[in-house]
């Protein structure tokens, strides 16, 4: 994988540049549509490609892992081959699902023993094997084994936490550097830098992930639970560290705002399922604010869902007709909103490129931030 940063906005951190993998080119900053389960909830791959034009997606390894487990993505050559993606394809590495299993894992050295939430069954993620999980799964981009401590953690808790992550991360670099991707192209390993609200924890992290030279950097353990302005401290702490001519990617995270704060601060790759769920929970983000399609304000608003928008479903449903479909229980208003909400983060994050380029981001976040808070 290959990094080009190509401009930074002259008043903020904010970045623009290109990442070059082996299934094509990604134009940062980039939003990655969640796959969990190898597809992008209630969205075709057409779709992504040409009404959300989404560039690079993400998987989890935890969920692949189970269903449809490793023989079936060995057998059908990856999950590229397996989900008609045909574009880069990121893979964390379960450790998020793991911590959120909480009464059915158990933390140990060797690694994280869990219980299957399909049948119960036992199995072990160690900082070994989710690399070769990762290495069937096929992902241009894949994560390090971490621990991801809740926001509120106390001191004690997020230092041992940490610290490891830290061992699993030399232990996960090392096999990754023994081992050969399996269906001839490359794959890159991202370390994890974790340290929940500690500064000094966090600067650790960020020291000790740098350290490994490789191609890119992710800031996990945030957004689960911390105010967002900790958040952002956190991003800023970690960012003077990391080297600034590789991708940084900020793992879970979250609101249109939340992206172009971060952003803001020099974050370059971002996922959320939020888009997807609020989505199919009746919630659309547009550009002038966030509009509850099951009002009743909109039953006879017969005017498109976005004329900004150049996203077909966007030109061609109306208001009235999505509010219909959501009070009606119809599955296609699920399907609808969740193209909306994608296309509309892809768009947001194209724009912010834009305006890194033009150096005009900070006067452009601004005004934006102001109309994102809007409920229409």
């Amino acid at each position: 994988m290959k990094f080009d940063l190509q401009y930074t906005d002259p008043n903020s951190k904010a970045r623009a540049g290109v990442i070059t993998t082996d299934h094509g080119t990604i134009e940062t900053p980039i939003f990655m549509p969640v796959g969990t389960l190898g597809s992008v909830k209630g969205v075709h791959t057409r779709e992504l490609r040409d009404d959300i034009k989404a560039q690079i997606i993400l998987g989890n390894t935890y969920h692949l892992y189970l269903r449809p487990g490793l023989d079936v993505l060995r057998k059908a050559g990856g999950l590229h081959k397996f989900n008609g993606w045909d574009r880069p394809i990121l893979t964390d590495s379960g450790g998020f699902q793991v911590f959120s299993l909480s009464g059915q894992r158990k933390l140990t050295e060797e690694g994280c023993i869990f219980r299957s939430h399909i049948d119960g069954s036992k199995h072990i993620f160690t900082p070994e094997n989710v690399v070769d999980t990762q290495r069937v799964i096929g992902a241009d981009i894949i994560m390090a084994l971490d621990e991801c401590t809740p926001g509120t953690a106390d001191y004690n808790y997020a230092k041992k936490s940490l610290d490891m992550t830290l061992r699993w991360l030399d232990r996960g670099l090392k096999h990754f550097d023994e081992t050969e991707p399996l269906y001839g192209y490359s794959q890159t390993f991202f370390p994890i830098v974790q340290g929940c609200t500690y500064k000094d924890l966090r600067e650790k992290a960020a020291e000790t992930v740098a350290s490994k030279n490789r191609e890119g950097y992710a800031i996990g353990g945030l957004a689960v639970g911390e105010p967002a302005e900790v958040m952002y401290e956190m991003i800023e702490v970690v960012n003077k560290i990391l080297p600034t001519d590789k991708p940084r990617y900020l793992m879970g995270v979250g609101t249109p705002t939340n992206l172009l704060e971060a952003i803001e601060r020099g974050v370059d790759m971002f996922d959320c399922v939020m888009p997807t769920r609020n989505g199919r929970n009746g919630w659309l983000f547009t550009a002038n604010g966030t509009m509850n399609m099951k009002n009743q304000k909109w039953k006879d608003d017969f005017t498109p869902l976005d004329p900004e928008s150049d996203c077909f479903v966007d030109q061609v449903y109306t208001k009235a007709y999505l509010r219909h479909l959501f009070v009606s229980d119809e599955l296609l208003a699920m399907q609808i909103a969740s193209i909306h909400n994608l296309a509309f983060y892809l768009r947001l994050v194209k724009m912010a490129r834009q305006h890194i380029i033009a150096g005009d981001f900070s006067t452009w976040k601004a005004e934006m931030v102001k109309k994102l808070s809007v409920r229409l």
